[in-house]
């Protein structure tokens, strides 16, 4: 009698875990938490902006203004990302100092302003992705709906639930490679191979959102086939700027501002030029082709035109390594050969084309748009879909959310829900396939 019970409890256990892929949120019930060891481990990697950074000053510091003098808070480790202050007219600028980078062209390398010092705090855990100021809690929350979803099946931050913070100004370079970027890449890799192990070897389930969905393809290409086929099991891209945006062009030629009123995107535009990930992210002429995308009273340009663009508007220095650091990264959306996820808002106005007045590149431009998802334009987010079509052994699925825009997709109902069915989907399969 004892071991028919002790059956009859196994039956019923294989059973849970075999429907455990359509347990979720379903009105007032509660996704049912599965156990650790059914679990593939998850690594997080954030978008542009998406986790904080530190700073500290040192005596190379040379403040701009009155305003950003060194205190005895910002000697020593203090957040230089996200911080409200930046909202304050004298203290952006201090923001935008601290924050800018300096390129080297004759080392071909980027590094922080004299006297800065930046670090990314808790690499490997997620607690620095749920929001961007803690003090602040849920006003700057990012990935903190999503990263609570997972942990009401049963991830555990740091032991089943991994982030992957990093110093997002900074870019990867083809064969200019940024040390720092490159060094986030070793990081990364050792990241899932750590997650993989402390989990009896399952494969790793990445997830990125936005511009950690160029890093994650960039790891898993970057990387050896059968190093994939061992550690990853599944990529889910939420958000992908596969081939930039439109709206790029805007944070070049006029700054932006995020739409926070108080901030004047003139005050930023230098530090947000300065930033190698956002050449990254301006449209691929792979993908835009010669369409307009920039219209001024002079010169039409498209996505083809962007050398001319930037030296047109101002920032001929970043010319050189736009092209050659960023547009060899451009020149190919290479398959990863693993199952990939895409999860992507549409039907929300995107800009498309830019219309610049006599009065040049310091006034914001008028806005013809287009289908996306408000940042990236529909056909950068669907652009592995043509490029990857007809791949062997590719698995490609694409889920779009109709009128979820590209950050709301980390805490809509329905695409939270659809992250958690796809994961234990992916997590019931593979017990399904191990019985």
């Amino acid at each position: 009698m004892r071991r028919r019970r002790e059956l009859l409890l196994l039956v019923l256990l294989l059973k849970a875990v075999e429907t455990m892929g359509m347990l979720i949120h379903n009105g007032m019930s509660s996704p049912v938490a599965a156990p650790g060891h059914l679990l593939h481990p998850i690594v997080v990697v954030p978008g542009s902006g998406g986790n904080q950074l530190e700073a500290r000053l040192t005596d190379a510091y040379k403040p701009s203004s009155v305003f950003c003098r060194p205190s005895a808070r910002t000697k020593d480790w203090f957040r230089l990302w996200f911080d409200a202050s930046v909202l304050v007219a004298p203290l952006t600028k201090c923001f935008a100092d601290r924050m800018t980078l300096h390129y080297d062209a004759e080392t071909d390398t980027y590094r922080n302003a004299p006297g800065v010092e930046t670090r990314v705090p808790r690499f490997g855990s997620t607690r620095a992705l749920l929001n961007l100021d803690p003090n602040l809690g849920q006003i700057t929350s990012y990935m903190a709906p999503l990263v609570h979803a997972l942990e009401e099946i049963g991830y555990v931050d740091e032991q089943t639930l991994f982030g992957a913070p990093y110093d997002f100004r900074y870019g990867l370079g083809n064969d200019h490679s940024s040390s720092v970027g490159s060094r986030f890449l070793a990081d990364l890799k050792g990241l899932v191979e750590k997650a993989s192990s402390c989990n009896g070897g399952k494969k790793v389930i990445l997830i990125s959102h936005s511009l950690g969905g160029l890093w994650t393809l960039h790891l898993l290409n970057r990387n050896s086939l059968s190093w994939r086929r061992k550690y990853v099991q599944h990529f889910i891209a939420l958000s992908p700027p596969w081939a930039g945006t439109v709206q790029e062009l805007i944070v070049f030629a006029s700054g932006y501002s995020l739409g926070v009123p108080l901030v004047n995107p003139l005050l930023v535009r230098a530090e947000q030029r300065s930033s190698e990930s956002n050449l990254w992210l301006l449209p691929s002429p792979v993908v835009f082709g010669r369409k307009p995308v920039v219209i001024t009273p002079n010169r039409t340009y498209s996505a083809s035109d962007i050398p001319e663009f930037l030296a047109d508007i101002g920032f001929p220095e970043g010319v050189n390594p736009y092209k050659l650091r960023i547009l060899p990264l451009m020149s190919e959306l290479v398959a990863p050969l693993v199952p990939v996820t895409c999860l992507i808002g549409t039907g929300v106005d995107t800009p498309e084309t830019l219309f610049y007045g006599k009065d040049g590149f310091d006034r914001q431009p008028e806005v013809v748009y287009g289908d996306g998802d408000g940042t990236v334009n529909l056909a950068s987010l669907l652009a592995a879909v043509s490029a990857w079509e007809g791949v062997r052994e590719q698995s490609l699925k694409v889920r779009r959310f109709p009128h979820v825009s590209h950050t709301s997709i980390l805490k809509d109902e329905a695409s939270v829900r659809a992250v958690i069915r796809e994961v234990s989907s992916i997590n019931s399969l593979a017990t399904r396939l191990v019985q």
